[in-house]
């Protein structure tokens, strides 16, 4: 008998092996996955240790929040709305999801200078004017001082004060959308891939809680474990152009270049909904290295950074955190370097370099390091299944009230 999987999403794979086995020999090998996926449900999928059901009150401040999500080093977390009921169901309890790279944004949007235009006395955001914003979050002392610039914010009364309900329009959902134990594999892979959610809560209707919550990153370390077993490989083995990767060509890519300020990287990144972008040689198809959201922290905390982060440019950026990294090993090793590959890889190839490398995209190169194109992990779960016909129904009409342009 050969050895028993080690992992939880090994075994998973191997449930996917036995149903692939069963399928109907018609059927094409698309259709034997979705077929398979739709067989299993989400309670299946394994809770990873770090889950430990982590809730942040919806009457905790900004400064207490980021707090709460570095002591568990996790970046999102659900809110709690304090003023539910204990017998609420699950759409009354949270109010949404709140992510510390949002919460960061959302302060340095609240600290840009007064603009030009304005009258000295700055027009009021949030009930205070911009001036008093200004000197709130202590920006001059931190620009002038070595001070730093993370605990200028935190000691300040804006920061300490805000409420995360306070900031909870910068939420997607109104709470979020969430699977319930009994639904899909299918129907998780298809918001994950085909409805653009970067993650996935799953709910105990019993409970009125969070069981578990499913992140494009956890199906990719999946896929990945599954590797050798004939369904994955089936797939695996087909190269990219083969199934359509990339689906972003260089013309769609968005990006900075190098010697435009950082922030303007982190504000296209708010504006168009994505997770990173490459940082381009000025008046080349080069990418120099990748910024992605997550890298947002290094302004508030490194401080070869914080000093100048409204004029340091992007090129300069990924200096300062590569240089910040090697001093505190172990921080964020790939952030910043630009993770590419060929159009002759394989998916399973890629699948296993995104899990290795723990990151969410991968660009594709030519030999000379020209970009030809993006692929995210949205991009290789969309090509694992697709929709049926008819089969969300009215399964999205449950999220109303949705935010203004939802891409659902």
């Amino acid at each position: 008998m050969g050895e028993s999987p080690k992992s939880p999403e090994a075994k998973l794979g191997l449930r996917v092996e036995d149903l692939w086995d069963v399928q109907e020999p018609q059927l094409s090998p698309d259709e034997k996955l979705n077929a398979c996926f739709e067989s299993i449900p989400v309670s299946a999928f394994p809770s990873p240790p770090s889950n430990q059901e982590v809730e942040i009150k919806s009457d905790a401040t900004l400064a207490e929040a980021v707090k709460i999500l570095a002591q568990h080093n996790i970046l999102s977390a659900p809110v709690v709305d304090v003023d539910a009921p204990e017998d609420a169901s699950w759409i009354d309890r949270y109010i949404g999801i709140v992510e510390f790279a949002g919460i960061v944004v959302w302060i340095l949007h609240q600290s840009e200078p007064t603009s030009p235009r304005s009258p000295s006395s700055g027009a009021a955001v949030n009930g205070i004017t911009s001036t008093q914003e200004h000197e709130a979050l202590g920006l001059e002392s931190a620009a002038k001082t070595s001070g730093n610039f993370f605990e200028d914010l935190t000691s300040s009364q804006l920061y300490k004060n805000t409420k995360v309900r306070d900031i909870s329009g910068s939420f997607r959902w109104a709470p979020f959308l969430a699977l319930e134990r009994s639904n899909s594999f299918l129907t998780m892979l298809l918001l994950l891939s085909k409805y653009k959610m970067k993650s996935v809560p799953v709910v105990d209707l019993g409970a009125g809680r969070i069981d578990n919550i499913i992140t494009q990153s956890a199906v990719i370390h999946m896929l990945a474990e599954c590797a050798g077993l004939h369904w994955f490989e089936s797939w695996g083995t087909k190269k990219l152009s083969d199934v359509g990767l990339p689906m972003v060509t260089p013309n769609h890519i968005i990006k900075v270049y190098e010697d435009e300020p950082v922030l303007q990287a982190f504000k296209l990144m708010r504006k168009k909904r994505i997770g990173g972008l490459p940082v381009m040689e000025r008046g080349g198809s080069r990418a120099i290295g990748n910024i992605s959201l997550q890298d947002v922290q290094f302004l508030l905390t490194a401080p070869e950074i914080y000093h100048d982060h409204r004029s340091i440019t992007a090129k300069d950026f990924l200096i300062a955190v590569r240089s910040y990294l090697e001093k505190h090993e172990g921080v964020s090793p790939m952030s910043g370097d630009l993770i590419t590959c060929n159009k002759d890889c394989t998916i399973k190839e890629l699948i296993q370099l995104l899990d290795h490398e723990k990151i969410h995209r991968v660009y594709v190169a030519d030999n000379d390091g020209n970009l030809e194109g993006l692929i995210t992990l949205r991009d290789i779960i969309s090509r694992l299944v697709h929709e049926p016909r008819g089969y969300f129904g009215d399964f999205f009409d449950g999220v109303l009230p949705m935010p203004p342009n939802s891409r659902v």
